[in-house]
């Protein structure tokens, strides 16, 4: 698929913000300047520049230039997938961020689901007999779990969050995944969880699964410091 002339223009516009190029506050060049910088029409610079308000990094003002925003203050989903596609490595601090992220959300979908959908959760545990021990293996079965999980709670916007990270969860479990202690205790975890779905024990799943996210975290802000 050819990427349009817009398409273009604002992931270059994203990276010159990261890269801070232009700092929150900034004004940004008027339309006439940037479309002279990237050689395109200014219907090309309006469209990317309104992709950009929508997703919080500038607003637009009438009649003056538009300015760059505080974008971890006005951004959204997208901002974060932007942010992150414009890695070639995911930084580890943004590792930390979607774990406390998850501190919150997946112990609230996990009872969802399993008060609705008890027997299909257990369904979703057949791989775990065949998961072998490699970060790649263990970071698709953890991804395919929590969707899974997340598409059986009957609040379709659990769901609506984790594909917006599609694209990039892989990277960073992989990441998380290589650590050989990581997977032991995502093994165990997903192992209690498997018996407590079992036994339709909500309370259980639902402290188990808290649990290991913030162990999740403590593993990983450890790596980070030096550890293992």
């Amino acid at each position: 698929m050819i990427e349009r002339s817009s398409e273009k223009i604002t992931k270059q516009l994203i990276r010159s913000i990261l890269e801070k190029e232009w700092r929150t506050n900034d004004p940004l060049p008027p339309e006439r300047e940037l479309a002279t910088h990237y050689q395109v029409g200014r219907p090309s610079i309006r469209e990317a520049l309104q992709r950009l308000e929508r997703d919080g990094w500038i607003t637009i003002r009438k009649g003056a230039p538009a300015v760059v925003n505080d974008y971890w203050k006005h951004g959204n989903l997208m901002t974060i997938v932007n942010i992150l596609q414009h890695h070639d490595e995911i930084p580890d601090e943004f590792i930390v961020y979607m774990l406390e992220l998850r501190i919150t959300l997946t112990p609230a979908y996990v009872r969802d689901a399993l008060l609705h959908h008890r027997l299909q959760m257990i369904s979703l545990f057949i791989p775990l007999q065949e998961l072998t021990d490699d970060p790649k293996s263990y970071a698709e079965f953890d991804w395919k779990l929590q969707k899974s999980v997340a598409e059986l709670s009957p609040n379709p916007v659990f769901l609506l969050i984790l594909n917006s990270y599609e694209n990039i969860y892989g990277k960073m479990a992989e990441k998380y995944f290589l650590e050989r202690s990581h997977r032991k205790a995502s093994k165990k975890y997903y192992e209690q969880f498997l018996e407590a779905t079992l036994k339709g024990d909500l309370t259980q799943a639902e402290t188990l699964t808290k649990q290991m996210m913030v162990t999740s975290l403590e593993l990983w802000k450890m790596k980070m410091n030096g550890g293992v």
